[in-house]
């Protein structure tokens, strides 16, 4: 579906044209053309592929998508695949984003996402003495609005951690602590396959031997590289926090579990105590004059008692019980 299709001159908007009228504008000197596609047809993928003469191979890419975020050369032209991420309830989807640049134009198609990118184009327009530097700055100005977005579902996958931090000595709640855990190291692998690679390829647009189309904005690419990095950082924090968490969370297990056995064992030993005082006076021997005596009864039920206050006492006092 077209969202927009506008021309612009020495960086301001010259006019919103249809889709036929592309080439015409792509004649004009000093004039380059910026189309946006949402979850674009076969159809309006060939017929932009007529009209900017794209690359076949990009454009197979763009009309199978679930392509590895990447930024590929063809010519004098740019290919690159962005990955949208987004969070419902709790669940990651991803969406992609496929740009076109070329000397004068930008094509740019959005694919299983809800987040558009017509803020990108507004802020464009509002600095034209950047947007005079062409194409090149379009694809600066789309990868970083894509990296924006990746610091907030950062910030709160830290604060998630923070959160099960603070619980990891709750008592009963590590079971349930390890299972956030795993959750939450999942979602921090879907942030880190989008971002590895693209601050890769954005490494090849920031240096010296970057495509032409990017030439005069190379300071600019720069910098999403530099946001990349410390995303890309942040991500290898939390991982190996949520690694020593994990392992926490298990010694607590074994401990809960060892504690439980303690509890079991000592009251096995006092059950054990009575049952050997009651073994032995239920022995069928002859000669046993306790049992005879008046007083046996009650001294054989305090000794039992004796014997079993004396061990629970201790049990208690070793923390068993």
């Amino acid at each position: 579906m077209l969202i927009n299709c506008v021309a612009y001159e020495n960086g301001s908007r010259l006019a919103d044209m249809e889709v036929e009228e592309i080439s015409d504008y792509l004649a004009k000197p000093d004039c380059f053309v910026w189309v946006a596609l949402r979850d674009a047809t076969a159809q309006e993928l060939d017929q932009m592929q007529e009209e900017f003469a794209l690359h076949e191979l990009a454009v197979e890419d763009a009309r199978h998508g679930h392509q590895r975020p990447k930024i590929e050369e063809y010519g004098d032209s740019v290919f690159a695949v962005m990955h949208l991420l987004e969070e419902d309830k709790g669940e990651f989807s991803i969406g992609e984003v496929n740009v076109f640049v070329g000397q004068n134009y930008v094509l740019s198609v959005r694919n299983h996402s809800q987040q558009g990118f017509l803020g990108v184009r507004e802020r464009c327009e509002r600095e034209p003495h950047l947007l005079r530097q062409g194409a090149g700055f379009v694809l600066y100005a789309l990868m970083d609005a894509v990296v924006d977005r990746y610091f907030p579902i950062m910030d709160r996958l830290e604060s998630e951690l923070e959160e099960i931090e603070e619980q990891i000595f709750a008592k009963g709640a590590a079971r349930s602590n390890i299972e956030r855990l795993y959750d939450l190291k999942s979602k921090i692998t879907f942030l880190k396959h989008a971002v590895a690679p693209m601050m890769e390829a954005t490494g090849k647009l920031s240096g010296g031997r970057g495509p032409e189309v990017c030439a005069n904005s190379r300071e600019y690419f720069r910098d999403v590289y530099d946001h990349l990095a410390r995303i890309n950082a942040s991500l290898d924090t939390i991982r190996d926090t949520i690694g020593t968490a994990i392992q926490v969370n298990l010694s607590m297990v074994a401990i809960e579990e060892s504690e439980v056995t303690k509890k079991l064992a000592a009251w096995a030993g006092i059950f054990a105590a009575a049952t050997a005082f009651a073994g032995i006076w239920g022995m069928n021997f002859e000669r046993m004059p306790e049992l005879k005596w008046e007083y046996g009864y009650p001294l054989a039920l305090l000794a039992i008692s004796t014997a079993c206050v004396a061990l629970y006492a201790n049990f208690r006092r070793v923390g068993w019980l």
